[in-house]
């Protein structure tokens, strides 16, 4: 962990090793790995001290993590078939939501999918990369076709409708009026941009970082995109966290070092950090 006031200067050590992470103010989610012979993987809730205090179901290959604004929701995204986002169609993935009390809400992949009014029930459905507006309310991606979609969930429900096409990986800002996303647009295979979409008036920004980014994107602040990139170094499996603005001015610029998967912890007003 490191202060938002200092973030590239000394840093806390937890006791927890996670291939992906994330972290509210309440408790936080480690997707970890354990290699030998035969990889086993797990889901892991933490509490404040970053301590495990319960398991929640996985299978398959971590890739993507998000809790609820309040902590309450957990969701996990897998690859049970293939290990890439490069080529819709060429992987399965599985993304399940949990209550961190230990109830599972469900495989949202089950739910019904709706693009443009119309029920998509293909059996290449994937889902993947959700991201909480409350404890009902979602936002993730859709794929089938070849074809990607941002949707908006309901989980009393069971549905996902899809609002606009080629959006992946969504994060939604703080104020809840902008999501951040990785955009495929017309690049090779496997590259990607990343965007800001305005869900009021629909208006796309592109933001300035033009190296391709494959990572679910973080909200440093209501004006600042944070994400992970690996550096392009040969010989070299480092990473660092990035902060670019999110009005799509500016220049992107390292927040942390040596970093991977940043989560910004936000303490409620009122309440003891």
């Amino acid at each position: 962990m490191a202060p938002l006031d200092d973030p590239a200067g000394p840093r806390a050590l937890t006791p927890a090793s996670c291939e992906r992470v994330y972290a509210t103010a309440v408790d936080a989610i480690c997707l970890s790995a354990r290699r030998g012979i035969a990889t086993t993987y797990r889901a892991t809730l933490l509490n404040r001290d970053f301590v495990a205090t319960a398991e929640l179901p996985l299978t398959g290959i971590p890739s993507r993590a998000r809790l609820s604004p309040d902590g309450s929701l957990a969701t996990t995204t897998t690859f049970v078939f293939g290990d890439s986002y490069a080529n819709p169609g060429q992987f399965s993935t599985r993304t399940v939501v949990s209550r961190t009390t230990g109830s599972t809400l469900g495989d949202i992949e089950k739910f019904a999918l709706l693009v443009d009014g119309r029920e998509i029930g293909a059996a290449d459905k994937n889902m993947w990369g959700v991201t909480f507006a409350d404890d009902d309310r979602f936002y993730a991606t859709a794929a089938s076709g070849g074809k990607t979609w941002l949707v908006e969930g309901s989980l009393n429900r069971r549905t996902v409708t899809a609002i606009r096409g080629d959006v992946e990986c969504p994060s939604l800002s703080p104020d809840g009026t902008r999501i951040a996303f990785k955009k495929h647009g017309d690049l090779p295979a496997g590259q990607w941009r990343l965007a800001v979409l305005d869900l009021t008036t629909g208006e796309e920004t592109v933001l300035t970082e033009t190296r391709s980014v494959d990572d679910q994107a973080e909200w440093l602040d209501d004006r600042t995109v944070l994400y992970g990139l690996s550096r392009q170094a040969a010989g070299t499996a480092s990473s660092d966290v990035w902060q670019v603005p999110a009005d799509g001015t500016g220049t992107p610029r390292i927040l942390v070092p040596d970093a991977w998967s940043p989560a910004v912890i936000r303490v409620p007003e009122g309440t003891t950090p």
